[in-house]
């Protein structure tokens, strides 16, 4: 059977960059890191640094009553994409509706703050204290659920939660929906909002990330010889993607899509399977690739092992491949992070800017990429986006200049 080709019609970002293609496009654009020191949480659990997002109202974008009571912040996030995205396409709703349509989402972790919330409520009342709609808003299958029945959506709704790689699958599966005629238009992507006393307790626990505020827009530095540790953020990204027959012009063609899991002794093992599959799925080899948006967290070890494994699949080529982190600038919003790089590359491969990899300043010998702290205007047709997450989970993604 002949596949279709996939064409993303329509953005979504809901970042610390800026929210909406328009503001996300400048911010992502500029060497500016938005992290900064968290302060909403009690002082006795230490300092806590992220990138967040201020002045978040669901009403800008849909009316609260078609919401979901109780809806977590990582949903609200979805849906506020969604709306963008359709915008952005120029899609209206009734013409989704009498298409073949599903929505494809999810999120790393639950939503922590209500999970939290319900315990304390029953420790403290008993069984008074319990909040009966936790079960169903707390999970992440509620997240495409909600934005089909926020936007009046008739479609069919699928949630996929495979830690930070959620985002990227969920464009993955999406993208195979539309190749193989089940469906004709997808809402798809990532979102997440860990930023409550749990997870970020236990993050910290695992030193995922920083336990200082000192020098906090400098602190997390992809590929750098002086990184530390990666830093939590939150945020989202939703995408329209359809056939290419479809009318409405193209940011970029989706191609290629792969996954794979670590070996218990190599980390980020399965990022060469997920990239040689992504790469073979879109029929292209490693010298076909112009760019890599990189996961690269600013972590000690998770930076060099990834740069060990682009090495096995370019080689030599690699020194040569244009490659950046976003992280630098927004932190990792988990289950949203590879969703959101691949809104970068799609402004990126239409407008021929690659963004920067903020605070990259000495260059590893053990991350041997060709990276820049400043926006580089370079025409490029072909990018691979990497992502890896806790669990030894890894997915690849093919763009193509439309």
């Amino acid at each position: 059977m002949k596949r279709r080709r996939v064409k993303i019609t329509g953005l979504g970002p809901v970042t610390p960059a800026g929210i909406g293609k328009r503001d996300f496009e400048r911010g992502i654009m500029e060497d500016v890191s938005r992290i900064r020191a968290f302060t909403k949480l009690e002082e006795d659990l230490g300092p806590f640094v992220a990138a967040y997002i201020d002045r978040f109202r669901i009403e800008d974008y849909v009316q609260r009553d078609s919401v979901p009571k109780g809806a977590a912040r990582h949903t609200l996030f979805a849906i506020a994409g969604a709306v963008l995205a359709l915008q952005d396409a120029g899609l209206a709703v009734d013409e989704l509706n009498r298409s073949n349509s599903v929505v494809v989402s999810g999120a790393c972790v639950m939503d922590f703050d209500g999970i939290v919330r319900t315990v304390e409520g029953v420790v403290t009342k008993g069984i008074r204290g319990a909040l009966p709609r936790t079960v169903y808003t707390t999970n992440a299958a509620c997240i495409p659920a909600s934005v089909a029945q926020v936007l009046g959506l008739e479609a069919r709704s699928m949630t996929v939660q495979s830690s930070c790689c959620t985002g990227t699958d969920a464009i993955g599966h999406a993208m195979r929906l539309i190749e193989t005629g089940e469906a004709d238009i997808a809402i798809c992507g990532g979102t997440d909002a860990p930023l409550y006393r749990c997870p970020l307790v236990e993050l910290r626990a695992i030193g995922m990330t920083p336990a200082t505020v000192e020098n906090a827009k400098g602190i997390n530095r992809p590929f750098d010889l002086w990184r530390t540790t990666g830093v939590v953020s939150e945020g989202a990204s939703m995408f329209v993607l359809e056939a290419e027959s479809s009318p409405r012009e193209g940011y970029c063609f989706l191609t290629g899509y792969g996954y794979g899991n670590d070996p218990i002794d190599k980390l980020c093992g399965g990022m060469t399977t997920a990239m040689k599959f992504a790469l073979a799925d879109s029929g292209n080899r490693p010298e076909n690739v112009d760019a890599i948006s990189a996961w690269g967290p600013g972590h000690r070890l998770i930076d060099p092992a990834e740069a060990a494994m682009l090495k096995e699949v370019f080689g030599t080529k690699l020194a040569a491949i244009p490659a950046v982190s976003i992280k630098g600038a927004i932190g990792n919003p988990l289950g949203a992070a590879g969703a959101i790089q691949v809104a970068a590359a799609a402004i990126s491969l239409r407008g021929g800017v690659i963004p920067p990899t903020v605070n990259w300043k000495y260059p590893d010998p053990d991350c041997p990429l060709n990276l820049s702290s400043q926006a580089r205007h370079l025409s490029h047709d072909v990018t691979l986006i990497n992502a890896h997450g806790l669990s030894g989970v890894n997915a690849s993604l093919v763009m193509q200049k439309c």
